[in-house]
């Protein structure tokens, strides 16, 4: 058993290494050349992207749908976790608070970037129309972000005070600011009580505002009236989708940190083994509802329909939409039903094979579709009729990917990534037990 000193000094959070400066100096060479390609777009206009009035989406709004699915893991494996008690939560649930935060804000900036007129923001609020799912996506994505913030913010405080004692001599301006932070965090009874009423709260109320934030997301697409999204499938297919990215995207963070901040000791095979669990769970959802969204109109599609199953099943997009029904679900799902495919190696290979997926397939709901318009426009350019992101887009795109990374990178380096308190509170509890049974 460790003392207590000993779990705080592994778990204070640490400079970063040399292999950690690279990756931070590398996300933001990336997020500057994407700058320089929004601030291009600004000056020229849409015109430097390859949307058109066919593709009139693209690659942003792709991104955005994936980065509002990720930051679903906020929902999925924290609050459920909290509110059932599940103990073997503890070194996972600040990492996953987190990749949520990061992922909701960054699909807020893509919304505003996908904006030709970002300057007309404003026009959202003041002309909002509530017959409008736009209009419920503006209002429950900032919902989103304070419960996502708070959620973890409120669990944070004790390990704050921790971290204000801990730097008192050494770095007193860092310790006032955690100071600042911990809002005179004593750990008295009636403190204790308060925290834990307001984390349930929040909890509670995130699940629902999670639910609610997928379901709007599917509906700006089925209520458009166009091939391929005119289905009452899309709400559970939006949310089930959700479960898989989120899940994927934590254990690929994960098994990153737990390498990189040497945390073998929390992070253990069992965590694993129960992420596993969960994601083969999420996959066999997925998978059931893809067969509801893509088999069964296949038997019953009219023309239209029919042409667009067409091309993801034997056309152009159908090397893309294989590799994510097969690489991003079918191949997860054979590998983590066997014990051997949980361990951390595999599930880290099999977690970036299911984020890849994730990610294609927003793309693959937003494009083909987009290329067979309700009604036909007459005489207008081939190219019209195509399309692929621009290197304006991939760059733009590829900033905000950095950007998720850097927010949950600069988060770790000054914020302990596993609860200090609940730790060492959970090491007293079992060498109370084993006192005891001795």
């Amino acid at each position: 058993m460790k003392t207590k000193e000993q779990i705080i000094n592994e778990l204070i959070p640490r400079k970063f290494t040399k292999l950690g400066i690279a990756w931070t100096i590398l996300l933001i060479v990336v997020i500057i050349a994407g700058l320089i390609a929004y601030v291009d777009q600004l000056i020229k206009g849409q015109v430097v992207t390859n949307m058109r009035d066919y593709a009139l989406w693209g690659i942003y709004i792709s991104n955005f749908v994936f980065f509002v699915a990720t930051s679903f893991v906020g929902t999925v494996v924290v609050s459920i976790l909290r509110l059932t008690h599940k103990e073997w939560r503890t070194p996972l649930v600040r990492i996953a608070e987190v990749i949520s935060l990061a992922c909701i804000i960054m699909a807020g900036i893509t919304i505003m970037i996908d904006m030709a007129r970002p300057d007309r923001l404003l026009n959202l609020f003041i002309h909002a129309r509530l017959q409008s799912p736009i209009t419920w996506d503006v209002i429950i994505i900032p919902t989103y972000i304070m419960l996502s913030f708070l959620l973890l913010y409120f669990p944070l405080i004790p390990d704050l005070a921790i971290l204000k004692k801990y730097y008192k001599d050494g770095k007193p301006k860092l310790s006032k600011w955690y100071g600042a932070l911990s809002l005179n965090w004593t750990g008295s009874k009636a403190q204790k009580l308060i925290q834990t009423k307001s984390i349930k709260t929040i909890a509670y109320l995130i699940i629902p505002v999670g639910f609610i934030l997928q379901t709007v997301d599917a509906w700006l697409f089925s209520t458009t009236y166009r091939v391929g999204w005119s289905s009452t499938n899309m709400g559970a297919y939006f949310i089930s989708g959700a479960f898989v990215a989120g899940v994927g995207a934590l254990i690929t963070v994960v098994y990153v940190i737990r390498k990189a901040y040497k945390l073998e000791d929390y992070i253990t095979e069992l965590h694993f083994d129960k992420m596993g669990r969960l994601l083969v769970l999420a996959c066999l959802i997925y998978l059931y509802f893809n067969i509801n969204e893509y088999l069964i109109p296949a038997f019953l599609a009219d023309k239209e329909e029919e042409a667009h199953l067409r091309l993801l099943f034997f056309g152009k997009y159908a090397p893309l939409f294989w590799f994510v029904i097969i690489g991003g679900l079918i191949i997860p799902i054979i590998v983590l039903l066997f014990k051997k495919g949980r361990k951390p190696l595999p599930m880290f290979i099999i977690a970036v094979l299911v984020v890849l997926g994730s990610w294609w397939k927003r793309y693959l709901i937003v494009t083909p579709t987009l290329l067979h318009p309700f009604l036909p426009i007459q005489g207008v350019p081939e190219s019209w009729h195509h399309y692929f992101p621009s290197l304006h887009e991939w760059l733009i795109t590829g900033a905000t990917l950095a950007m998720a990374l850097l927010i949950i990178t600069l988060l770790f380096r000054y914020l302990p990534i596993i609860p200090i308190q609940r730790t060492t509170d959970e090491n007293e509890l079992l060498k109370s037990d084993k006192n005891t049974r001795l």
